[in-house]
């Protein structure tokens, strides 16, 4: 089961929900990555180059952002550290990027649009950094190399995947956390495939596209990195 990634297409990839389906979705998802590896991943990658290259501003595009909710992280980490951010975040759901619109209201730094991860709407270099979190896995292998070479396209300094460890214990574990917090249908079922759709740390779809890096971070999370231009 885990020695290939599923092709099997989930649930929210093919419309089946209802629109209280989705939002209950979308409120799991964050409650689930907040907690368990997306901000780690965050900061021992994206922070952690900025805070060796030093930057006074930097310039970041997530592709696939979902609700937002990691933009409002760098956002936080920005502000704290003393740096000016100028943020964009991209998602082709029509849901999905007027929550994360709404969610970051707050957040001047932050911009949401509608759009598509293989055709991204940015000249070339537009950011210092182009991220991704959770949103590869939803595409297959034939994309995946359009989908990396548009980041790299719009991006200056570096890009940076983070997505889930396919592996049989994050799998069982997956399974049991859905069942002692009472996990939606749709989540258990999407969060399931998910990781049968993951990757390995030595994935050829991204080591033979862009010589990217791979770093696991706790608990089931890679992060591919690409670094641009030698810097």
């Amino acid at each position: 089961m885990f020695n290939k990634r599923s092709a099997q297409p989930e649930r929210i990839d093919i419309g089946d929900y209802t629109l209280e389906e989705y939002e209950r979705f979308l409120v799991e998802i964050a409650f689930i990555n907040r907690y368990f590896g997306d901000r780690r991943a965050l900061r021992r990658s994206l922070f952690a180059e900025i805070e060796r290259e030093r930057p006074r501003h930097f310039s970041v595009l997530d592709v696939g952002c979902g609700s937002g909710e990691l933009l409002r992280s760098i956002a936080s980490f920005a502000r704290t550290s003393g740096r000016d951010a100028r943020l964009s975040g991209i998602d082709l759901n029509a849901i999905s990027s007027g929550n994360a619109l709404a969610a970051s209201s707050g957040h001047s730094e932050i911009s949401i649009v509608r759009g598509d991860a293989l055709r991204l709407p940015y000249a070339d270099g537009s950011f210092d950094y182009a991220i991704s979190s959770l949103f590869f896995h939803h595409l297959a292998d034939e994309q995946i190399p359009r989908a990396l070479s548009e980041m790299a396209r719009v991006a200056r300094r570096g890009v940076f995947v983070i997505d889930l460890h396919r592996h049989w214990l994050a799998y069982v574990f997956y399974k049991l956390f859905c069942s002692a917090f009472r996990i939606s249908p749709l989540v258990r079922h999407d969060g399931s495939l998910s990781i049968r759709k993951g990757f390995k740390p030595a994935d050829p779809v991204f080591l033979s596209n862009g010589n990217f890096s791979a770093r696991r971070v706790f608990p089931f999370r890679l992060v591919f990195a690409q670094t641009i231009n030698g810097r």
